[in-house]
């Protein structure tokens, strides 16, 4: 969990940050694709786990690979906004934020939003509300810190995660080396658990 995700949480209780814990089931995130490398790897690895996801997408890379995108949701996958080319809520104006997510959403048909880095300002989250539904999360596992190693992200995931848990994985190149060996142990590990991998509706 991101050191601000406790102030976030207070300034904007409406945003999804998990699901019914009654319920046996994991929504695990990608953030960051498609990248014409790495999506298709987690899309053959959720295929043969029976698991379903979210990607959440930036704009830019859905206009340069619109197959891997379009595979995403033909096998069944939910896709989210995740703007058009990756901005920090914190050092960008309100208006060339929303801007670059309608750019973003010309693309990305769907009603899911999340802000990259989970960073966001009150006055853009007062916009973006009206329009999408607000995807946070409660398990960050650090696939894109090099500090890390595949197993540390099993251990790290494994140990956060509870029913109704939002996962925050990445399909990006920087994150590859350590999600994508993670990502075969995980699946099988939350199966033999008794979860059931679920897609953001």
């Amino acid at each position: 969990m991101a050191w601000y995700a406790g102030i976030l949480r207070f300034l904007f209780p409406e945003m999804l940050w998990h699901f019914n814990r009654d319920e046996k089931a994991i929504y695990l995130t990608f953030d960051d694709g498609p990248d014409p490398d790495v999506t298709p790897q987690v899309l053959d690895l959720l295929r043969a786990h029976g698991a379903k996801a979210t990607f959440f997408c930036i704009g830019k890379r859905v206009e340069a690979h619109p197959e891997i995108y379009r595979r995403i949701i033909d096998e069944g996958h939910a896709v989210g906004n995740h703007t058009w080319s990756h901005p920090n809520g914190w050092r960008t104006s309100g208006s060339e934020y929303t801007a670059d997510v309608h750019k973003a959403s010309q693309l990305i048909s769907s009603s899911l939003f999340r802000p990259p880095y989970g960073k966001l300002r009150p006055g853009q989250w007062l916009k973006l509300r009206m329009h999408y539904r607000l995807v946070m999360w409660d398990v960050l596992p650090g696939d894109w810190r090099s500090s890390l190693s595949g197993k540390q992200i099993v251990e790290r995931t494994m140990r956060s995660i509870q029913s109704g848990s939002i996962v925050v994985l990445h399909d990006s190149v920087k994150a590859a080396p350590r999600m994508l060996p993670a990502l075969g142990q995980i699946l099988p590990q939350l199966t033999s658990s008794g979860y059931v991998c679920k897609a953001i509706v």
